[in-house]
């Protein structure tokens, strides 16, 4: 599920696919250097830790009616648009940053998960390593979420069932997955060509062979539906599952008007070896301070979850705004009241 955001409104870049004409990004580390992959654990909070977060809206108003600053500010985001606002705002709040990166909506989708694995949004992660590495601070990428969800242009699935092509197939997805974590980790171009051919992919386009890729802190967020839309064996999220090697939190998406806590546990069963996030979370439908009490003693029993991100939506007067439920927001503010909830993330 995802707001209105200003994304949306943002102007896109030169390309659908990338910005044209980028030839070289400055590395962090000596060329012919090894390829230094991100541990997730420089990203984590301290151990039996949450990180308290926010997606969209204003991190104040949501911090006055909790009674807690978020550590994580998300923003929602389009593949090939400007996103500066979203570190802007990020380093504003004073909270680490994770992008929510989506391709448009149902039906104007800007690039395919094949496009992707096969080099056309390449410009587009070059400008986005970029401006990770100048804004010098860990940053959390949610690439493509909810990808079983026939809703989002990336889906594999179409709402009845059937296959959407062979350009949005899970393994398509998996392939694209793949490449945005081998070029935004980082290293020399060198280094990255020779992973992306032992992935059967092309070279990495619009920059020199000789260059490097910023290396910066950065972990990935993989959030599929516990149940795909639709629900079929086809659309499972582990089916869309890029491998332990590229995927540093496993998490998903959960909303007090589908409260299946059933399937939630068996989702969190099933991917054991990572951190878990709540990707989105939120009321929806009504106050329910119950959906807040039942959601946070399940979060106090499974010690994986260290992150959570409530999804405000843009506007005061959406669906998720706690502005019209006083008493979940009551609620929230006295189970996010203990220490361990993290107001801050270290820089």
């Amino acid at each position: 599920m995802r707001p209105i955001t200003k994304a949306a409104l943002a102007v896109a870049v030169s390309a659908t696919f990338g910005l044209a004409g980028l030839t070289a990004v400055a590395g962090a580390g000596a060329a012919g250097a090894p390829p230094a992959v991100p541990s997730a654990t420089a990203l984590l909070p301290p151990a039996g830790s949450v990180y308290t977060g926010v997606s969209s809206g204003a991190v104040g108003s949501f911090a006055s009616e909790v009674g807690k600053h978020p550590a994580v500010y998300g923003e929602f985001v389009t593949w090939g648009q400007s996103i500066h606002f979203a570190f802007n705002d990020a380093a504003a709040a004073h909270a680490r940053l994770m992008l929510h990166i989506g391709t448009g909506a149902l039906g104007h989708g800007v690039i395919t998960p094949g496009q992707i694995a096969q080099g056309d949004g390449d410009g587009y992660l070059l400008t986005l390593s970029q401006l990770i590495a100048s804004h010098n601070k860990p940053v959390y990428i949610r690439l493509l979420p909810e990808m079983n969800n026939a809703n989002n242009p990336y889906c594999a699935i179409n709402v009845d069932g059937t296959s959407r092509g062979p350009a949005y197939s899970p393994a398509q997805f998996i392939a694209a997955w793949r490449r945005v974590v081998t070029v935004l980790r980082g290293g020399p171009v060198a280094t990255i060509d020779s992973e992306l051919a032992a992935l059967g992919q092309p070279r990495l386009h619009g920059i020199a062979a000789a260059a490097s890729v910023a290396h910066s802190p950065v972990a990935f967020v993989w959030t599929p539906e516990t149940a795909g839309t639709p629900n079929i064996p086809a659309n499972t999220a582990a089916t869309y599952y890029p491998g332990n090697a590229y995927v540093d939190w496993v998490g998903t998406d959960f909303y007090s008007k589908f409260p299946n806590f059933t399937g939630l546990d068996a989702f969190y069963k099933q991917f054991r070896h990572k951190p878990f996030a709540f990707g989105e979370w939120a009321i929806w439908g009504g106050d329910n301070p119950a959906f807040v009490a039942q959601l946070f003693a399940w979060v106090n029993s499974h010690k994986r979850v260290q992150m959570m991100l409530y999804n405000q939506g843009f506007t005061t007067s959406g669906p998720f705004s706690l502005s019209a439920d006083p008493r979940s927001a009551a609620a929230l503010r006295g189970v996010l009241a203990p220490a361990r909830y993290l107001a801050f993330a270290a820089a």
